[in-house]
């Protein structure tokens, strides 16, 4: 019998035992470019992973709690939208005429709700009135002097637009205009920062904020805020937001892109993120996408040196990252 009882125990043994999958997820990101190790300094290496980390810590404080993952998005852009070292609200780069315009969305997987403003100049935490838009107002999008003016009437933190500008974005518009340059080679990165989220009830989130290219003009407006392009979320499918050169983005509709592939295809998260990062390069565009979804699968994907990244979710993980290296 002691033998039976051992041979037993020892055949337990070597079952392999399955790894609980994460109760909920988070994944940020900060920006895709040229961040290549001798283009940063080591403290501005240390600043940039200090702010993704407190971007980390409010979104997964957020899940920890047993909130939304709509919350908890909104929560980490928030922190990325207030932090200088990033293009959205304060740090926002200028436009050609010496403008901060901000945009931003947010999607609710739940429903597929949404929100998106563009243009937006004295909202503090524009991914606040992209909420608001999506809660509070019969429409998805509102830009320019409209969203400025339906801010106020929600009575939303305001600021002065001086509050969002920093001599290091104005002295790279005027270096741009001064040395004829392009964005990419005046910005050295894409900054848009955004976030996706599962909670543990097992609905995702989206939210995505940018200040948009250096030296943007005629009203611009990029990826972020349009559902679709740069901020999708589908509790059947996944949770994207990208960065990157935004034209190309939409022109694929790339988080929308991605839910599909993996709804309707079979693919991994990681697989549709790949292909569709893959058919944007194949167009000339570069940038990147972070993705969530059931499972709590935490991925991301970008064709560019570097991208400000991170991601945490309940099991313990947690990553945070910059270079291409580091994967």
């Amino acid at each position: 019998m002691r033998f039976l009882s051992l041979f037993g125990a020892l055949c337990l043994a070597a079952i392999p035992v399955a790894h609980a999958e994460p109760t909920w997820t988070i994944v940020i990101h900060g920006g895709a470019g040229g961040m290549e190790r001798d283009r940063l300094t080591p403290e501005q290496d240390k600043a940039f992973r200090d702010g993704l980390n407190a971007a980390l810590d409010a979104g997964s404080g957020v899940l920890a709690a047993n909130g939304s993952a709509l919350d908890a998005v909104e929560a980490a852009v928030r922190v990325l939208e207030d932090n200088p070292r990033f293009n959205a609200g304060r740090g926002a780069v200028f436009t050609w005429e010496g403008r901060n315009e901000l945009d931003a969305a947010i999607m609710d997987g739940r429903t597929r709700a949404a929100g998106a403003v563009a243009g937006v100049t004295r909202t503090r935490n524009p991914v606040g009135l992209a909420r608001a838009v999506m809660e509070d107002s019969p429409h998805v999008f509102l830009a320019g002097e409209g969203a400025d003016r339906f801010s106020l009437e929600k009575g939303l933190p305001q600021v002065d637009p001086s509050w969002f500008a920093t001599p290091e974005r104005l002295q790279q518009l005027e270096r741009m205009k001064a040395e004829k340059l392009s964005f990419y080679d005046v910005d050295q990165k894409y900054g848009t920062v955004g976030a996706v989220a599962i909670d543990a009830a097992g609905h995702v989130a989206a939210a995505t904020s940018t200040g948009g290219r250096t030296g943007k003009r005629w009203g611009r407006i990029g990826d972020a805020p349009v559902i679709g392009a740069g901020t999708y979320a589908d509790d059947r499918a996944c949770a994207v937001s990208a960065t990157g050169a935004g034209e190309y983005f939409i022109r694929v509709a790339a988080a929308h892109e991605i839910c599909v592939r993996i709804r309707l295809k079979g693919e991994t998260p990681k697989q549709a993120a790949d292909g569709v990062m893959a058919e944007i390069g194949q167009l000339g565009g570069t940038g990147g996408v972070i993705v969530t979804g059931p499972g709590g699968t935490a991925d991301w994907s970008f064709n560019t040196p570097g991208m400000h990244r991170g991601k945490a979710s309940s099991t313990g993980e947690r990553e945070v990252a910059i270079y291409k290296d580091e994967d």
